[in-house]
């Protein structure tokens, strides 16, 4: 005889029983078509994967996007004076890559003015101006890594961003106008030279000193459209 899942009352009804599992002490009602996939080696299909904590990371984190470490290494560049407290070191000693790419991009943007060429040249010479100056400072003795050195050039852009509006006002006064680029410049190649040039170079800070100046010099005449 075949035997078959379920009942037949009196009455003509079909009933279907209820199958329990026994799981860990807990008993869980099961349909017969559950019982059935079950029996049938297809049990597979029914297991539901738990959510790995993992997988539900904010999206920041996700990218190892650190808002406030951004924000303290941004107040470092700005700000470069010893005498103001900050510890200007962590803009060189932990370097990341979303912080200077965001600056980076920013300065791109202000010096479109109808040129969009300008933009991939700032990001070509962020990357390749860093490059020299990472092999630079190597064969000078200098102990440092090439994503330390593409996160403070990236960063040191900033005096040159701060200035852009004030050209903006002054720029039909020549003399103001140079002394503000100057001073841009200036502000910017000390800002990384004072974190890239160590004890180490003694008597060879102006080799490296000197490039990364100039670096900046093209930064702001990419701005400029000189």
């Amino acid at each position: 005889y075949i035997s078959l899942p379920f009942s037949v009352d009196l009455s003509g009804s079909i009933t279907t029983p209820d199958v329990k599992l026994n799981l860990g002490g807990e008993f869980i009602k099961e349909s017969t078509a559950t019982t059935f996939l079950r029996q049938r080696g297809y049990g597979w299909l029914l297991e539901v994967e738990d959510d790995d904590p993992e997988d539900n990371k904010p999206l920041l984190e996700e990218l190892d996007i650190d808002l406030k470490d951004i924000y303290y290494k941004i107040r470092c560049v700005l700000m470069p004076m010893p005498s103001l407290g900050f510890n200007r070191q962590v803009v060189r000693d932990n370097p990341d890559f979303w912080g200077p790419l965001a600056v980076v991009l920013f300065f791109s943007m202000i010096s479109l003015y109808g040129q969009f060429k300008v933009v991939s040249w700032i990001i070509t010479i962020w990357i390749f101006g860093s490059l020299t100056i990472f092999l630079l400072a190597r064969v000078l003795g200098g102990e440092v890594a090439y994503g330390q050195v593409l996160g403070v050039i990236g960063y040191s852009l900033l005096p040159l961003i701060v200035i852009a509006p004030v050209l903006l006002v002054v720029g039909s006064f020549e003399v103001v106008s140079t002394l503000i680029k100057l001073f841009g410049v200036f502000w910017a190649a000390y800002s990384a030279a004072s974190l890239l040039v160590g004890e180490e170079f003694k008597t060879k800070k102006p080799l490296l000193i000197y490039p990364i100046f100039l670096l900046y010099i093209y930064f702001l005449s990419l701005y400029t459209g000189v």
